[in-house]
């Protein structure tokens, strides 16, 4: 439900000095770090759904004296697998460019100390994981063999309870740093930190960097260059990313001004696995479409669906044993002035009280075997596994 916006001003001013926006973090408020940009939130200004997003935010009054992307009101949140989740225009952001510069921006007229996304408990833990997730593969593989499918992403969720109340904003600050090529996030009580872009907006200039294909990483720095190379080589990896690559350069078709520039794929390797990643390129023949626009027509890929789409989709959703939620739909922000960054809202958390519900996929396509995929969705859940146990 989209709240009407009517007399929101807003207003931005820089700050002396340097501030850690994560200081500034509401609670059930919003966060993003990535490349030395960094933004947290308090309070509600309005909600509204994603499709109206860009016009409430034109729609406020306001000055900006930096200009720059990320600076002013914001939209921000994420969407959900479905692709239809509620986003929020905060109270108060404070910001941290790349460069260094800091700022605060407020909403108002706004309710300053609403929680954005209030948080809800978790499910009880789900039981017998392992075999639930072998016959699923099996399923998926008998109709990839017989033609329904050429591949399907399923994924399966692991409860944790460490005996003590875990805090977003720490949560927040490990990952930070721990994953610092990643696109680190909260909304609200779900936290995690992305590798994957799916779309970021400057100006007419968008990039998209999809990943698909996985291997575990080593122990040893030899391990991974080792394990790297196989990854490189492996046939059903390369096949399994081309599906993206594809799936990806052909929607941006629809909003380019020319070609889709692809580069890659190249081995990007993160704490405990390494994917195959390929930049995508092009320039909006329409200025007006959003990133937020390009994160929707994107959404969702065949790195966290499958081909056919309708087939992937129908298959998880018979598939999979529960509800994905947040999970690997877009999550990020978006300006008044277009620009924005959204990533795919992978190895993350919802956390509840002392308890996490972690979530983690693995794409099966023809010459999958259920028990390697066990292992790669293992190597995925260890990032968050070793945020919430420092």
């Amino acid at each position: 439900m989209t709240r009407v916006c009517t007399g929101l001003r807003s207003r931005t001013w820089i700050l002396d000095g340097d501030v850690d926006p994560l200081d500034a973090l509401g609670p059930g408020g919003f966060a993003w770090f990535a490349e030395g940009f960094g933004l947290a939130t308090s309070g509600v200004a309005a909600r509204v759904a994603a499709a109206g997003a860009g016009a409430l935010l034109a729609e406020i009054a306001g000055d900006d004296p930096l200009a720059e992307p990320g600076t002013g009101p914001l939209a921000v949140g994420a969407m959900g697998f479905d692709g239809h989740g509620q986003l929020v225009i905060p109270a108060r952001i404070t910001g941290r460019t790349a460069g260094g510069m800091c700022w605060v921006t407020e909403i108002g007229p706004a309710d300053d100390t609403a929680e954005a996304w209030p948080a809800a408990p978790l499910p009880p833990a789900p039981g017998d994981e392992r075999r639930r997730w072998t016959a699923s593969v099996d399923e998926a593989l008998r109709r990839i063999g017989d033609g329904r499918l050429s591949k399907v992403v399923l994924a399966r969720e692991a409860t944790v309870d460490l005996g003590r109340a875990l805090d977003a904003g720490a949560l927040v600050d490990r990952l930070r740093h721990h994953e610092a090529s990643s696109f680190t996030y909260a909304v609200g009580a779900y936290v995690g930190a992305s590798p994957e872009l799916l779309a970021r907006r400057r100006g007419r200039d968008v990039l998209s960097r999809p990943m698909a294909g996985t291997v575990a990483q080593g122990g040893e720095a030899g391990d991974d260059r080792r394990l790297a190379a196989t990854l490189a080589a492996s046939s059903k990896e390369q096949h399994e990313h081309r599906l993206v690559v594809e799936d990806v350069r052909q929607k941006l078709r629809l909003v380019a001004d020319g070609p889709t520039l692809a580069v890659g794929p190249d081995v990007v390797r993160l704490s405990t696995v390494a994917h195959l990643a390929t930049m995508i390129r092009c320039q909006l023949r329409d200025p007006t479409v959003s990133a937020l626009d390009v994160a929707a027509l994107l959404h969702p890929t065949p790195a966290i669906a499958g081909v056919p789409l309708d087939a992937a989709l129908a298959t998880i959703a018979e598939l999979d044993a529960f509800d994905r939620g947040l999970y690997a739909g877009p999550v990020g922000w978006v300006d008044a002035r277009g620009d924005g960054d959204w990533a795919v809202a992978l190895r993350g958390a919802t956390l509840d009280g002392s308890r996490a519900r972690l979530v983690a996929g693995a794409g099966i396509v023809a010459g999958s075997d259920p028990d390697a995929e066990w292992d790669e969705t293992e190597a995925k859940l260890a990032v968050m596994r070793a945020a919430l146990t420092p």
